[in-house]
C-alpha cells in the first residue's frame, strides 16, 4: 500500500489530531509545526507567535480508501477558514488557517475546492487560508499525542474539541473507522 502526507492547520493541532485520527484512510496523524523561520521549535517557542510557525497535523493516509480533496472537506467543515490567525478563542499566527501542499496536484485541488467553497458562498466573510508549498515539518513534543484521548474530561477538549468530533460524525459518519 503506498500512502500520501497531507499537512494542514486550521487552529489547534490537538483538534485536528483527534478528528482525522478516527477517519478512515488515515494511517497516522502527526501534531507539528510548519511555516515558520525558527529550526526544531519548541511548543513553548510557537505559542509566543514569533517564530512563524502555525501548528499542523500531518496525515499519512491511503489515497485508494480516502482522497486528498476529501480530506481537505473535512478540513474545511472543522475550522473556520474565513478568520486570520485565529480559531475561536485561539489567537495568534499559529492558529491560522493553512494548507501545505506537497506537490503540484494537492495544490491544484486545493485551490479548486477553495475556489468552489467560495463561489458557494458557504461563509459570509472569504475564505483566508493560505495556500503553500510545504517547507520542513517539525513534530511536535510526544506530550501533545493523542492529546483529545487522554484529556477528554479536560474543558478544553469538552467545549473546544468535543463538538468538533460531533460535527464529524453528523458530516462524515460513512467516512470513519468502525470503533470512532
Amino acid at each position: 500500500m503506498a500512502t500520501e502526507l497531507a499537512t494542514l492547520g486550521g487552529g489547534c493541532f490537538w483538534c485536528l489530531e483527534a478528528a482525522y485520527g478516527a477517519v478512515e484512510g488515515i494511517e497516522a496523524v502527526q501534531s507539528g509545526y510548519a511555516g515558520g523561520d525558527v529550526p526544531n521549535p519548541s511548543y513553548q517557542q510557537v505559542c509566543t507567535g514569533r517564530t512563524g510557525h502555525a501548528e499542523v497535523v500531518q496525515l499519512r493516509y491511503d489515497p485508494e480508501v480516502i482522497g486528498y480533496r476529501d480530506l481537505l472537506e473535512i478540513f474545511f467543515t472543522l475550522h473556520d477558514p474565513t478568520t486570520l490567525n485565529r480559531q475561536g478563542a485561539d489567537v495568534g499566527t499559529q492558529y491560522r488557517s493553512v494548507i501545505f501542499h506537497h506537490d503540484e496536484e494537492q495544490r491544484r485541488i486545493a485551490e479548486e475546492l477553495m475556489r468552489e467553497l467560495s463561489e458557494a458562498g458557504i461563509w459570509q466573510d472569504p475564505i483566508v487560508t493560505q495556500l503553500e508549498p510545504l517547507p520542513t515539518f517539525y513534530p511536535a513534543e510526544d506530550y501533545h499525542r493523542d492529546y483529545y484521548v487522554r484529556n477528554t474530561e479536560q474543558p478544553y477538549c469538552q467545549v473546544v474539541i468535543a463538538p468538533k468530533l460531533s460535527k464529524l460524525r453528523q458530516k462524515f459518519a460513512a467516512r470513519l473507522k468502525s470503533e470512532a
